[in-house]
């Protein structure tokens, strides 16, 4: 009897311990019902109508016809009139700063390593704001975006997914060299654990402490500078042994290699080596270009950077006068090359540079791209799949399909008609958690 009554019990606390495991795992999976007008999935080049996008946690698990409202535990979000697209991203951000003209060529001599680091956790949450889920950061000072970049994915601040390439790498007296313009008793001798290299030995030293610091992928200044205190914007500033050293080493340890560039001697050298991307690319000819297509070389055309430091070169003052100049020549040029470049088939990925111009305004870079010839829809295309691709991530990120990562934004209107409607995106969900919603 008293055996009987030991099951009875045992039985009893299975089934209340499985009832409540069961409701337990049904909140767990409770889903977001997301209703559209109107879908761009970036898996092509349609624009679909009518459709429920599911989410459940951080994963899209469903695309259905018509409105869904799943039941009463389920959330559902009402976008009637609206297009919703992958969460954008941008392949050219420096979040840790904001060009402020002459007097912010100071800061390097004021600011510490926790005060860049502030700065750009407030930089980073205007650009998720701005319907920028994911951004390549291609240069910061002291490694400050590899902390963000581990606050944000714990949760810890507001902003994009961050692949970093943490402290850009040059050469002596380079692009990305931090002492260029100082007084000789400041400069001192960089080293490559500063970003500074010189022969194979320390392009490959240079490589692997990224990876150490903990940096996603490696950008190199190939060619002079706008922003610089030097004096060329174009010349090439690596030799060919050492590009393929950066190379190599990078691909060694599954980074890969971004690479500013203005000038064709610098983009030639560096797309032979096996570069991954050319930034900027202002006198790229059809030399170059036959060779990004040949290679499969990803353009990030930074139009919006040209533009604004070609203004501000109208400026008295603005720009030192050993920058002004070449802002002035470069910065105009930037969106006739992107013009015949996308005319000749390269493979664009978007990106803005922003950092140079103000964080925020990234979408602005749409309408710049729309106005040289690019379809609107090709420059959605480019700030979704192909920078995906270019990341190496598009099987989780890119394109609304089951089993990606939950990265949507969405507009009022059809950005296919208006692109100019991306730059003020009024629905933002990140990683399933929405962040905007108007």
């Amino acid at each position: 009897m008293n055996k009987i009554k030991i099951t009875t019990k045992y039985t009893k606390r299975c089934i209340a311990f499985f009832l409540l495991a069961l409701l337990t795992t049904h909140s767990a999976y409770a889903a977001t019902y997301i209703y559209v007008s109107k879908l761009i999935t970036s898996t092509n080049s349609r624009v679909t109508e009518d459709k429920t996008v599911i989410v459940e946690g951080n994963k899209i698990v469903e695309i259905q016809d018509g409105i869904r409202k799943g039941n009463e535990a389920d959330t559902f979000i009402d976008l009637s009139d609206y297009t919703l697209m992958p969460g954008l991203m941008d392949m050219h951000v420096h979040l840790t700063f904001q060009h402020e003209g002459t007097a912010g060529y100071l800061k390097r001599f004021t600011n510490n390593e926790a005060d860049y680091a502030i700065q750009a956790v407030n930089y980073a949450k205007k650009t998720l704001l701005a319907g920028f889920t994911t951004v390549r950061n291609l240069g910061d000072s002291y490694n400050e975006t590899v902390a963000l970049r581990n606050a944000i994915t714990r949760g810890v601040v507001d902003g994009p997914r961050i692949y970093t390439s943490a402290k850009s790498i040059a050469t002596t007296g380079g692009h990305a060299d931090p002492t260029n313009g100082m007084h000789k008793h400041l400069m001192g001798a960089p080293t490559p654990q500063d970003g500074v290299i010189n022969g194979v030995a320390e392009a490959r030293e240079a490589v692997r402490q990224r990876y150490k610091d903990g940096a996603d992928l490696i950008k190199i200044t190939a060619t002079g500078g706008v922003l610089s205190v030097a004096k060329s914007g174009q010349n090439p500033q690596f030799m060919t042994d050492e590009l393929e050293a950066v190379v190599q080493t990078a691909k060694d340890y599954g980074m890969t290699v971004a690479v500013h560039a203005h000038g064709k001697e610098g983009m030639k050298r560096a797309i032979l080596a096996g570069v991954d991307s050319i930034e900027h690319g202002t006198y790229m000819d059809q030399e170059i270009i036959k060779l990004m297509r040949k290679h499969d070389v990803y353009y990030v055309p930074t139009i919006l950077a040209g533009n604004f430091v070609a203004e501000k070169a109208k400026i008295d003052g603005y720009f030192p006068d050993i920058v002004r100049p070449k802002a002035a020549t470069i910065g105009p040029l930037i969106q006739q090359t992107f013009a015949r470049a996308h005319e000749d088939g390269v493979l664009i990925a978007f990106g803005t540079d922003s950092g140079v111009s103000a964080h925020g305004d990234n979408g602005q870079e749409f309408a710049l791209m729309v106005e040289a010839g690019m379809s609107e829809m090709d420059a959605i295309l480019s700030a979704t799949i192909n920078a995906a691709k270019l990341l190496k991530v598009q099987d989780t990120l890119g394109t609304i399909e089951e089993g990606k990562f939950a990265d949507l934004v969405a507009v009022k209107g059809d950005p296919t008609n208006d692109i100019t409607l991306l730059q003020n995106i009024d629905f933002i969900m990140k990683d399933g958690k929405v962040y905007k919603q108007q």
